[in-house]
């Protein structure tokens, strides 16, 4: 999604925004504002998966599977944490490559559809995983939260586990 994000998008600047694809201050102030939030990116993902493993896993399961429940730490504030910060990879990655298109065009749609599939496919796995647990859940904690206390728990990881 992203490769084909990023042809799209040059393709685009081409025929569109050519004086953007020449403009060196453009590309700096792009790269400037990519490279920190694609460490916020990574950064996110880490701590929220390091989580997750660690506080949804009961007994002996696959690696990468979950079996608990996690309401707690960042999983208080909102749903999809790790999603919440993956959601951001796609504008970082048209950041740092400086593509106008794929800032304003493509980024927000592949975010949209990240959105939608999180929506309509991950969490009616979620509902049938624990049932009126998370049906719960869902109702008192929002998808995504953009309260700064929120993203500081995203940011802290498992210094914050309440």
């Amino acid at each position: 999604m992203l490769f084909g994000g990023a042809i799209i998008g040059l393709y685009l600047d081409y025929r569109f925004f050519r004086n953007f694809i020449l403009n060196l201050y453009f590309h700096i102030m792009t790269l400037l504002i990519g490279i920190p939030l694609m460490y916020f990116v990574l950064l996110v993902s880490r701590n929220t998966g390091r989580f997750l493993s660690k506080m949804g896993r009961v007994g002996d399961i696959p690696r990468l599977d979950t079996n608990k429940l996690v309401t707690t730490g960042m999983y208080s504030c909102m749903r999809h944490p790790m999603h919440f910060g993956l959601l951001f990879f796609p504008l970082s990655i048209a950041l740092i490559i400086g593509s106008p298109s794929f800032i304003l065009i493509v980024s927000p749609l592949e975010m949209l559809f990240m959105i939608f599939m999180i929506k309509f496919f991950e969490e009616p796995e979620a509902i049938k995983k624990f049932g009126e647990a998370y049906v719960e859940y869902k109702s008192k904690v929002p998808m995504f939260n953009l309260h700064p206390s929120c993203i500081s728990r995203l940011i802290k990881g498992f210094k914050n586990r309440r």
